[in-house]
């Protein structure tokens, strides 16, 4: 299964002071760094050293370009995309790469090989059968309680009701075809999407 990491974005939100570097230049979001890291590399890193078992491809914009050629330093395939938003843009990519794939946005710094490993396991049993390395995996939508991102003081921009929680979701999905299983996870690190200045603090106090 291949991994899309979405990283065509503006990243306004971010572009408060927080998303520039050292010499006051603004940053595109995915180079943001997070414990002295991008957080591109740092979501690429944890899908290689993952069971994934397939390419790993930024999905890249016209808004970003310095991204795009940072993914090339890191040896990631690039999906070109137009830009016209993060729907229309992962469809765009799920057109070139195929389903079953798996997603997660460039803005989740701390996720690991491990929560990759786990989202795939689920996606494979989601339906109910016994766990199979082989199995068609179905769609899943990885999600935090949303209580747990308010405790930690990230934002929340996106939230729904799941069996009578409120839950977020973090952006690590994997698409197949029909129907949509919700994962839910307590993993503090998965709730941290680096989308304001206050998210990116709180990631730096988590990964240290």
């Amino acid at each position: 299964m291949d991994a899309l990491v979405m990283c065509g974005g503006r990243g306004t939100r971010l572009r408060d002071g927080s998303g520039r570097d050292a010499s006051g230049v603004e940053t595109e979001k995915p180079l943001v760094e997070v414990c002295g890291r991008s957080m591109l590399e740092r979501v690429a890193e944890a899908l290689r050293e993952s069971g994934l078992a397939g390419t790993v491809h930024a999905v890249v914009s016209p808004q970003a370009p310095e991204t795009a050629a940072h993914a090339a330093d890191l040896s990631l395939s690039t999906v070109e995309t137009p830009g016209e938003g993060y729907v229309a843009d992962l469809g765009t990519a799920l057109d070139a790469v195929g389903r079953p794939a798996l997603t997660v946005p460039a803005d989740l710094p701390l996720l690991s090989a491990e929560h990759v490993d786990d989202a795939l396991a689920r996606a494979r049993t989601a339906d109910g059968t016994e766990a199979n390395a082989d199995a068609e995996p179905t769609s899943l939508t990885v999600c935090v309680p949303a209580a747990l991102k308010r405790r930690l003081g990230a934002s929340a921009d996106t939230t729904f009701e799941h069996r009578s929680r409120e839950v977020a979701p973090t952006g690590l999905n994997v698409v197949a075809g029909d129907g949509d299983t919700v994962a839910l996870t307590y993993d503090a690190r998965l709730a941290v999407n680096v989308n304001r200045p206050r998210d990116r603090a709180l990631a730096e106090a988590l990964c240290g």
